[in-house]
């Protein structure tokens, strides 16, 4: 017979598998291949969040992601730029402040340890790098982006 504190045991076991398995991914309407693949790749138990920026509304598509993963579409004709400037917003600027304040409220615990993967453009990966780096004090190690644009040390 199991007993409670077995059931509960088991269930934290659960909690904390997946904790460890938390991403923060990104990407843009250019790197939607590379995003599908790379989801493919992740378990059915991954959680976290997953930010697409696209240039209108009509681009937003479907992707399929594990079920604990959030999915948030970024259309820059539907946002400004920066903020008191009257410009339209720029290629990868949608993407880096989404994912910055995401990151600014949520990877504030050392508890749960998020990857991040970021297939965006350079502009916005170089902006988001650079925040989480700089601002957040994450790791680089725990940071993929692709590695032409040579944002981050490469891994030996």
């Amino acid at each position: 017979m199991t007993t409670s504190l077995e059931i509960r045991g088991a269930r934290a076991a659960r909690r904390a598998a997946r904790r460890r398995a938390h991403h923060l991914v990104t990407a843009d309407e250019h790197s939607l291949a590379e995003l599908e693949a790379f989801l493919a790749t992740l378990p059915l138990c991954a959680s976290g969040r997953i930010f697409i920026e696209v240039p209108e509304v009509s681009d937003i598509g479907v992707i399929e992601a594990p079920g604990r993963m959030t999915v948030t579409w970024l259309a820059r004709g539907q946002r400004s730029g920066t903020p008191g400037s009257g410009r339209a917003c720029a290629a990868g600027q949608a993407l880096a402040r989404a994912t910055c304040a995401w990151a600014d409220e949520m990877m504030c615990d050392d508890e749960v340890e998020t990857h991040v993967t970021l297939l965006g453009g350079y502009l916005g990966t170089a902006d988001i790098v650079e925040h989480l780096t700089g601002a957040l004090g994450i790791a680089p190690g725990l940071i993929h982006a692709p590695e032409r644009f040579g944002l981050l040390p490469i891994a030996r």
